[in-house]
């Protein structure tokens, strides 16, 4: 009957995902790609990004985390304020290397179903109709947000169809995601003091 469009959610992930892989790895296997993209992994469940890619610039390579979501164009609230990492691990990657690059995926998805002639039955068919992708590092102040709920708390993005940006230095991104921690209801002053030492963000 096709595919189920109440929990289109739960199936779109994997598969935007899996496709987004395939897309990148194609761009490498050019040799000629303008990109000079070299390198793309796939990571693990439960990985900070979702892919790794690579890319030559001299003599140097330089790396992209991406962190790939998957949003329905057929779910007017599909997008809103979803969770894009948790604050400990953005501000001890950002500590380890100033350099870290975080990018945000969004792929725009629409499911319909179309009847098989050979078969009978209904095919179901993703079909991706937008995209958006910023560097976590300078989405604006007004699109980010902290949810301080779930473990050490999570950073969201307001709604990830409509983000503006704003310049930021890796420190000042760094004093943005401590004020907003700092200003939940449920940290504190020791809590920081307890997550810098443990995630080694100052030295005693």
């Amino acid at each position: 009957m096709g595919l189920p469009l109440v929990n289109i959610n739960k199936l779109a992930g994997p598969l935007v995902e899996a496709w987004a892989f395939e897309v990148f790895s194609g761009i490498r296997d050019d040799g000629q790609n303008k990109y000079r993209l070299i390198n793309v992994e796939s990571q693990e469940r439960l990985e900070m990004s979702d892919i790794v890619l690579q890319f030559r610039k001299e003599s140097d390579v330089i790396t992209g985390n991406i962190d790939v979501k998957a949003t329905s164009a057929d779910i007017a609230t599909a997008g809103k304020s979803p969770n894009i990492t948790s604050f400990v691990r953005i501000r001890t990657a950002y500590v380890r290397d100033p350099d870290f690059m975080f990018i945000v995926l969004s792929i725009k998805h629409k499911v319909y179903s179309e009847r098989n002639v050979n078969t009978g039955l209904l095919d179901g068919i993703m079909e991706i109709v937008d995209y958006n992708a910023f560097d976590l590092k300078y989405v604006s102040d007004d699109d980010l947000t902290y949810n301080p709920a779930l473990g050490t708390g999570q950073l969201q993005i307001k709604d990830i169809h409509y983000v503006k940006l704003q310049f930021r230095t890796t420190w000042e991104m760094c004093q943005t995601l401590d004020k907003m921690y700092l200003h939940s209801s449920r940290r504190t002053l020791g809590d920081f003091v307890r997550e810098a030492k443990k995630f080694q963000w100052i030295k005693e």
